[in-house]
């Protein structure tokens, strides 16, 4: 049987997160291609339930990728998104799951290689942790 590969969704901020994610590419840093990238606005506009859908879906992570606090282009939007997450760790642990299949990171547009090192590093968090519970044979 071959090692498990997690199935990450990433909500990326469009003006610092989604951008590193494409100086990573342009730059041809190589990191998992477990990701799937989903470009938000804003990190703040990232609601707890497009979480919880996500990750019923059966994904194995979900990151929430914005910009660093007090470089949001929407004043406050990141720290929005971190009392989300902050509380929906809390509903996670709840509900039997484990909190870090919830990633909150911030990175701005010029950390393309920040990008790629998170994403190598949740993936190997992620097969530690093993299959969500509600994988399903092929997330798409």
């Amino acid at each position: 049987m071959s090692e498990f590969e997690p199935s990450i969704l990433c909500f990326a901020c469009n003006w610092c997160s989604y951008a590193a994610a494409d100086i990573a590419g342009t730059s041809r840093i190589h990191y998992p291609p477990n990701v799937r990238l989903l470009r938000v606005m804003c990190s703040g506009m990232v609601d707890a339930e497009y979480v919880m859908k996500a990750l019923e879906a059966g994904f194995d992570g979900v990151m929430v990728a914005g910009c660093h606090i007090g470089d949001c282009h929407y004043i406050s939007g990141n720290i929005k998104a971190q009392e989300m997450v902050t509380r929906l760790k809390k509903l996670l642990h709840i509900l039997g799951l484990e909190d870090e299949r919830l990633m909150l990171k911030w990175i701005a547009t010029s950390e393309g290689p920040i990008f790629a090192e998170t994403i190598k590093e949740y993936v190997e968090q992620l097969k530690k942790l093993g299959p969500s519970p509600f994988r399903k044979e092929l997330v798409t």
